[in-house]
C-alpha cells in the first residue's frame, strides 16, 4: 500500500483491554463465548430462512441479510481482538489497520441501511398492505440492498483513504481494541481537519439516512395503527415491529455516540463498551430478538431442527 510509506508507523498496537492483564484470560473466554453465539445464532437465522419456503417474503430476506452482515461485523474485529487477549505484542500492521478500519465501516454501515431497509418494509406492510406485493417484489428488493452496499462502500473507503494518508510519527499505540476513526484521529501527529469535517458533515448524512427513513417510517405506522379500533389488532400490528425497533436503538444509540463528536473527547474506557455495543451486543441480540417473539421463525426452526434429527 502506497500509504504505508507516507508514514513512519509500519505497526500499531491495540491496547484495548491492556489495563486488564490479571483479567485476558478471562476476557478471551466470554469474547470466544459471545463470537460463537453470534456465528451460530445469525448463521442458523440464514440457513432457515433461506430453506423454508413459508419465510421467502421480503421481510425475511432481509432479515436473512441482516444476519450475514451481523456475522461480517462480528468477523473484522473479533478474531483479531481474540489473538491479541493470548498474545504479548498486540499489534496489526498499517495496511491491516486500515483494511480493517475499512470492512468495519463498510459492514457497520450496511447493518444501519439494513434496518433502515427494514423499516421501510414494515412501513408498506402496514400502511399499503394491498401495495405490498406490487412494490415490493424480489427484484427491488434486491436493488435496495445493492444500493445500500454501493453506498457504504464509497463511505468507507473515503475514510479508509483519508486515515492512510495521515501521518503516524508519534506513539503508535491505539486504545482501543480494533482500528476505528476516532483513535486513529487522535493518534495522528498530523492535520485532521479534513478527517473531521467528512466526519461531521458526510458521516451524519450517511448514518441519518436510514434512521430518518425509520422515524418517517414509524411515525406514519403509528398513525395507523392508533385508528385501528380493536385493541388485538393493534396490539398484532406493534409486535411485527417490536423487534425491528429494538435492534434500532441498540444499534443507533451507541454508533451516533462514537461517531458524530469531536476526535478531542475521546475517552478509552468509555468508548471500549459503547463499542462493544453496536459492533457486538446487537449481532449477539439480533438472532434472539427476531426469534423469540416470531413464531414463524420458531416454527421453521423446529422444522429444521425434527429435519436434521431425521436425517
Amino acid at each position: 500500500m502506497k500509504a504505508r510509506n507516507q508514514s513512519s508507523a509500519t505497526e500499531f498496537l491495540l491496547l484495548g483491554f491492556s489495563s486488564l492483564p490479571e483479567k485476558q484470560i478471562t476476557l478471551f473466554f466470554v469474547f470466544l463465548t459471545m463470537y460463537t453465539i453470534i456465528l451460530l445464532g445469525n448463521l442458523t437465522i440464514f440457513v432457515i430462512i433461506r430453506t423454508d419456503s413459508r419465510l421467502h417474503t421480503p421481510m425475511y430476506f432481509f432479515l436473512s441479510v441482516l444476519a450475514c452482515v451481523d456475522i461480517c461485523l462480528t468477523t473484522t474485529t473479533m478474531p483479531k481482538l481474540l489473538m491479541d487477549l493470548l498474545s504479548v505484542k498486540k499489534a496489526i500492521s498499517f495496511s491491516a489497520c486500515i483494511t480493517q478500519l475499512h470492512f468495519f465501516l463498510s459492514f457497520g454501515n450496511m447493518d444501519s441501511y439494513m434496518l433502515g431497509i427494514m423499516g421501510f418494509d414494515r412501513y408498506m406492510a402496514i400502511c399499503h398492505p394491498l401495495h405490498y406485493v406490487q412494490v415490493m417484489r424480489k427484484r427491488f428488493c434486491v436493488s435496495l440492498v445493492l444500493c445500500a452496499w454501493v453506498i457504504v462502500s464509497f463511505h468507507s473507503s473515503l475514510h479508509s483513504v483519508l486515515a492512510s494518508k495521515l501521518h503516524y510519527c508519534g506513539s503508535n499505540k491505539i486504545h482501543h481494541y480494533f482500528c476505528d476513526i476516532p483513535p486513529l484521529l487522535k493518534l495522528s501527529c498530523s492535520d485532521t481537519t479534513a478527517n473531521e469535517l467528512v466526519l461531521f458533515t458526510e458521516t451524519p448524512l450517511i448514518v441519518l439516512i436510514p434512521l430518518l427513513s425509520i422515524l418517517i417510517s414509524y411515525s406514519r405506522i403509528t398513525k395507523v395503527i392508533l385508528k385501528i379500533k380493536s385493541s388485538g389488532g393493534r396490539k398484532k400490528a406493534f409486535s411485527t415491529c417490536f423487534s425491528h425497533l429494538s435492534s434500532t436503538v441498540l444499534f443507533y444509540g451507541p454508533g451516533l455516540f462514537t461517531y458524530v463528536r469531536p476526535s478531542s473527547v475521546y475517552s478509552l474506557d468509555k468508548d471500549i463498551g459503547i463499542s462493544l455495543m453496536y459492533s457486538m451486543v446487537t449481532s449477539l441480540m439480533n438472532p434472539f430478538v427476531y426469534s423469540v417473539r416470531n413464531n414463524d421463525v420458531k416454527e421453521a426452526f423446529k422444522k429444521l431442527r425434527d429435519k436434521t434429527h431425521r436425517g
